[in-house]
């Protein structure tokens, strides 16, 4: 661990007391046998276990990481932005999903984004335009209303000591904040927050984020209302209404979460739980792993070029009907029952080519008839609570909007809308009129927070960062341990591939030659993506339980990722 890493932690340790520190082990893949804190980085893993030892619980825990994250992490998880948590309560033994997905404004048209008939990128994901209204402070309110132990106020307290006296820039965000100097530079208090002397800052230097601290205490004092209502809500609004946003201070208000029916399906003798949509996640991996039912896959060998071919198959097949029928549920009838079926997954098995890699144009979504910077985080607690949560801006620092006065990041959700039809997002992702866009309607996503059960217990709770690639990141994981028998560890580790129908080449992280030859001898083409902080199929965070031993493994493809696990002696 870096010089600056460890500053930060013992920093930390200082600040919040009664940890015992002999029975806490912090490391990329750790064992404990009491609780287990695992996110993408090292101060908010550091904060969530703090939570943990002061008597919180998963949720509360939960609560706190996202709103460190808020700070920490500008790049991926601000309170400018939404997401999904699945809760497993282990009192009661049930599940609950929270959509805290953005809204599009009221003012919003579904040809906003088009100009001389196409798709304005620059529209669509830098600008006032491009955000939907975030949905992030209301999703954690009510779950700590549902749920938490802790009063409000401590969960945020972590948050804004991070903010009012900064942090130092480590070399994952230094990277990144160069990479992007371009889009922080576009608002005034981007460059206030995110320079020097007309400088992007760098590794090591402190980032200190006052505004974002003020409006974190108007959220400590006043709840959701201190976001979507009072002065920052008026501070939001006219930001927006200076250069021409549609998020007015009605959208805040009128803004709600939802608790959503879980997916939950049978794989063999699992119970996977997950997201429904408007994350399309949940219903991908049903349809997946219900296909994969029906497959004899080589056990012994994952990368087995017939294991990768049938699984990109499915995966294929999977996007491709992902494309024509999701969208948002409360403005689209989505046929459920059919991508939960058995039935309808064997009869998609029979249209799998087993001899070599489909085409785009071999699988036509719409003819099929249906008779019916990311970041993920994984708790759990002492008493068997546990959540799995995804939360986003959409690309790396959403838009790039800092709403004047107030530090927070804006998202660029807008783009996950199909703005016309047979035109891709940022992701490559096509869409359909179930995902066109319409005022207060939630675009669709492909975050998959998951927890899967082995009888009535938690075995692994997972998800993962990575846009179009978050389902099949999940999808291998759960593979990777329980199918193919591999480590903890190794389940995370190894090499993944991704193929989601368009564009039209299997995604692959550093398949070796021999690999990559008998690929290319059934058909494929193929695309690199090197498994970095930047460029992999999916970074993950992770909780394995074996028996009584927890297992965090934080995914190596990024540096600042970071486990904690207690266990009480």
């Amino acid at each position: 661990m870096s010089l600056n890493k460890s500053f930060l932690l013992v920093l930390l340790f200082a600040l919040f007391q009664n940890i015992n520190s002999e029975s806490t082990i912090s490391g990329k893949t750790v064992q404990a046998s009491d609780s287990m804190v695992v996110t993408r980085h090292f101060l908010a893993t550091e904060v969530g276990n703090t939570i943990l030892q002061k008597g919180g619980n998963a949720i509360d825990a939960s609560v706190a990481i996202s709103f460190a994250l808020s700070v920490v992490l500008p790049q991926a998880a601000p309170i400018g932005g939404g997401g999904f948590m699945v809760i497993h309560e282990a009192n009661t033994n049930q599940n609950f999903t929270i959509d805290y997905r953005e809204t599009a404004p009221a003012r919003a048209t579904r040809d906003m984004f088009i100009t001389e008939g196409i798709v304005n990128r620059e529209l669509a994901l830098e600008s006032y335009l491009s955000s939907g209204t975030p949905g992030t402070v209301y999703g954690l309110f009510i779950a700590h209303q549902k749920f938490g132990k802790l009063p409000w106020r401590q969960l945020i307290e972590p948050s804004i000591t991070l903010a009012r006296e900064g942090f130092v820039i480590t070399e994952t965000l230094g990277t990144t904040l160069i990479d992007y100097a371009d889009k922080l530079a576009k608002t005034k208090d981007g460059k206030k927050i995110f320079f020097n002397d007309g400088q992007i800052k760098s590794t090591g230097d402190l980032l200190v984020q006052t505004d974002l601290a003020n409006t974190l205490e108007r959220i400590a004092r006043f709840g959701a209302a201190g976001f979507y209502k009072g002065k920052t809500a008026m501070l939001i609004a006219s930001d927006m209404r200076k250069n021409n946003g549609l998020i007015s201070s009605s959208d805040l208000r009128n803004y709600k979460a939802k608790y959503r029916k879980p997916v939950s399906f049978n794989y063999k003798d699992l119970n996977i739980v997950t997201m429904g949509p408007p994350s399309s996640g949940g219903l991908l991996l049903a349809l997946m792993f219900n296909m994969l039912e029906e497959e004899d896959l080589n056990k012994t060998n994952p990368h087995d070029p017939n294991n990768i071919l049938i699984t990109s198959e499915i995966m294929q097949k999977a996007y491709a009907l992902r494309t024509a029928y999701m969208g948002d549920p409360d403005f689209y009838d989505i046929p459920y029952s059919l991508f939960l079926s058995k039935d309808n997954a064997r009869l998609l098995s029979t249209q799998l080519n087993r001899d070599k890699s489909s085409q785009k144009a071999d699988f036509d979504p719409y003819k099929y008839k249906f008779k019916e910077n990311t970041t993920h985080y994984s708790v759990i607690d002492s008493e068997g609570n546990a959540v799995s949560t995804t939360t986003t801006l959409n690309t790396a620092f959403g838009s790039g909007v800092i709403i004047e006065g107030t530090g927070v990041l804006m998202n660029n959700e807008m783009d996950d809308f199909a703005a016309a039809p047979n035109q891709p997002n940022y992701f490559e992702l096509l869409g359909s009129q179930a995902n066109q866009i319409e005022p207060n309607k939630r675009p669709l996503s492909s975050m998959t927070p998951t927890i899967v059960f082995k009888g009535d217990k938690p075995l692994i709770i997972t998800g993962a960062q990575g846009g179009s690639r978050i389902i099949t990141a999940v999808l291998q994981v759960i593979l990777n341990y329980y199918e193919y028998q591999l480590s903890a560890q190794e389940s995370v580790y190894l090499p993944r591939y991704h193929h989601q129908w368009n564009p039209e080449y299997l995604m692959h992280e550093d398949f070796d030659e021999n690999l990559i030859a008998e690929l290319e001898s059934l058909g494929f083409s193929l695309f690199l993506r090197t498994p970095t902080y930047d460029y992999s199929n999916g970074i993950t965070s992770s909780i394995m339980i074996e028996e009584d031993v927890l297992i965090g493994v934080s995914d190596f493809r990024s540096d600042d990722f970071l486990a904690i696990g207690v266990t009480n002696e």
